[in-house]
Formats: structure tokens, C-alpha cells, sequence
């Protein structure tokens, strides 16, 4: 079963930067989409970026566009979302998720719940237990 584990979150200013890592276990045969979303306090959980299961593609959410950075390490079985130009806005529980997708793929969120998909399935992946991001003014 797949097994994922956060870390690196923190307490940071405005401006400033952390990276975040995501440690895997049982993701057998290289076939799982990944993604870093986050939820902060009465908001719904929201996509902030997705990676292929090669690393090949990458999509960002509108406000993580041009500040994030979304990767992998499939030799250490790890993701990684490096975070530059922190802003209050962006303090949230992040939490890493991973779906049995193959190929490239991206997220969807609403109602409640965020999937992974390619362009025929669509999948529930599974979550992290999260890892806490507080950027302060």
C-alpha cells in the first residue's frame, strides 16, 4: 500500500522560503501522479502543483505559478515542492498526495474532494498527513 509522509513546514516571513519534502513508499512500477495541495484554516483543500509519474509534466495552481516549484526523486522515492517569495496567504496544512496514474495528469478539487486524473480515469488518491506552513507579515 502506499505510504506518504511530509516534512519540512514551518514558521517563516513573508518573502522568505522552505522546501518541502515528501517521502514514498509503495509506489510499485513508477505509475503514480503526484501533487502537493494545501487547506488552510475554513477554506476547502486546493491543488498547488502536480507532477507525471516520470517527472515529465508539471502543473501549477494561479497562485503558485511562478513561486513554486514542484519535483521528483524517484530513485530516493520522494517528492519535493520548493517555495520562494512566501506570502501570509500561502499558510495552510500541505499535504502530499499520490494516484495510480500513469502518464501526464492533473488534479481536480471541489465539493469537498480533490482527485488525479489523465485524460480517461479518474482515480482518489492518497493523502499525507499533512505538514504545517505559517508564513507571518
Amino acid at each position: 500500500q502506499v505510504h506518504l509522509v511530509e516534512s519540512g513546514g514551518g514558521s517563516v516571513q513573508a518573502g522568505g522560503s522552505l522546501r518541502l519534502s515528501c517521502a514514498a513508499s509503495g509506489l510499485i512500477y513508477n505509475n503514480y501522479c503526484m501533487g502537493w495541495f494545501r487547506q488552510a484554516p475554513g477554506k476547502e483543500r486546493e491543488e498547488v502543483a502536480v507532477i507525471s509519474n516520470d517527472g515529465g509534466s508539471t502543473t501549477y495552481a494561479e497562485s503558485a505559478k511562478g513561486r513554486f516549484t514542484i519535483s521528483r526523486d524517484n530513485a530516493e522515492n520522494t517528492l519535493y515542492l520548493q517555495m520562494n517569495s512566501l506570502k501570509p496567504e500561502d499558510t495552510a496544512m500541505y499535504y502530499c498526495a499520490a494516484g495510480n496514474v500513469g502518464g501526464p495528469c492533473r488534479a481536480y478539487c471541489g465539493g469537498g474532494y480533490c482527485n488525479m486524473h489523465s485524460d480517461r480515469y479518474y482515480v482518489v488518491p492518497t493523502w499525507g498527513q499533512g505538514t504545517q506552513v505559517t508564513v507571518s507579515s
